[in-house]
């Protein structure tokens, strides 16, 4: 899959540097993959949601944060929409990202 930007994780780590590895290594699985479908997803991490609109969600470090993206599986691009504490994600609308 190709992740469009970085710039939401490094932005994310400048102020959660206790992330920075997990997000890494989400970053580096997800590259690594060619997802088609949810199920193919679910092989690599185990406990991502789909929310709808293409949305998925991932816990990321034991689920102290939370991953939001959009996949486009034909073009195999991840988009990533939200990065923040569980907290921050329970504020959010995913319909809306």
């Amino acid at each position: 899959m190709r992740i469009v930007t970085f710039k939401a994780i490094t932005e994310f780590v400048k102020l959660h540097s206790n992330a920075n590895t997990a997000l890494r290594e989400w970053y580096k699985k997800t590259t690594q993959c060619e997802w088609t479908c949810l199920a193919d997803i679910k092989q690599t991490f185990n406990s991502v949601d789909f929310v709808g609109n293409e949305c998925f969600v991932f816990n990321i470090k034991g689920n102290d944060y939370r991953l939001v993206a959009i996949i486009i599986f034909r073009s195999k691009k991840v988009y990533i929409r939200f990065i923040g504490t569980h907290s921050e994600y329970d504020k959010i609308d995913c319909s809306n990202i």
